[in-house]
C-alpha cells in the first residue's frame, strides 16, 4: 500500500462526511495489519459538541471490530466543502489535538509510534509525520500501566 493510496482511501471517506455546519469535510483511513483499510468521515451534529472526528470514526471502527491494536498507519485529509458536498484545497489538514490523542492510544497499545500521513484534499500534497512529532511527551495507557 502507497501512501498515495491510503490518502485516496481518506478522500473517498471525506465523501461521506456529514458537515452541514462547518462545510469542512474530513476524511480518515487506517492501514491495518494484513494491508486492509478502515475508514471514517467527520460527521457533525446541531450539539456541535457531540460532533465526530473522522479520525475517532475510523479508529472507534476498528476497536468494535477488535483490532484496535492492528493499526499500522493513519491518514487524514480535509477541506471546506464545494457546492456538491467535495472537499477541496491543496493545502494538507492535519490531526486536531483531540485526535492525535485518540490515535495515540492506538498506537501505544499497538507498541507503535505510527505514521500520519497528511493530505490535501485535491493534488498531490502529503505531510509524513511519526505521532511522536505531532504529539511529544504523549500521556497513555503506558501511564497508567496498561500495555
Amino acid at each position: 500500500m502507497t501512501d498515495e493510496q491510503l490518502i485516496q482511501a481518506a478522500r473517498d471517506a471525506a465523501r461521506h462526511a456529514h458537515a452541514p455546519y462547518s462545510r469542512f469535510a474530513v476524511g480518515a483511513a487506517l492501514l491495518m495489519e494484513g494491508g486492509d483499510i478502515v475508514t471514517g468521515a467527520n460527521v457533525e451534529n446541531a450539539s456541535y459538541g457531540l460532533s465526530l472526528c473522522a479520525e475517532t470514526v475510523a479508529i472507534a471502527t476498528a476497536s468494535a471490530s477488535g483490532r484496535l491494536r492492528e493499526i499500522v498507519a493513519v491518514a487524514v485529509i480535509g477541506g471546506a466543502m464545494d457546492a456538491e458536498g467535495r472537499p477541496t484545497g491543496a493545502q494538507p489538514v492535519s490531526p486536531c489535538g483531540r485526535c492525535r490523542q485518540v490515535i495515540n492510544e492506538a498506537a501505544q497499545l499497538g507498541g507503535r509510534d505510527l505514521p500520519v500521513l497528511c493530505g490535501a484534499a485535491e493534488g498531490e500534497a502529503i505531510a509524513r509525520y511519526r505521532l511522536s512529532e505531532l504529539l511529544p511527551a504523549a500521556f497513555g495507557p503506558g501511564d497508567l500501566g496498561i500495555s
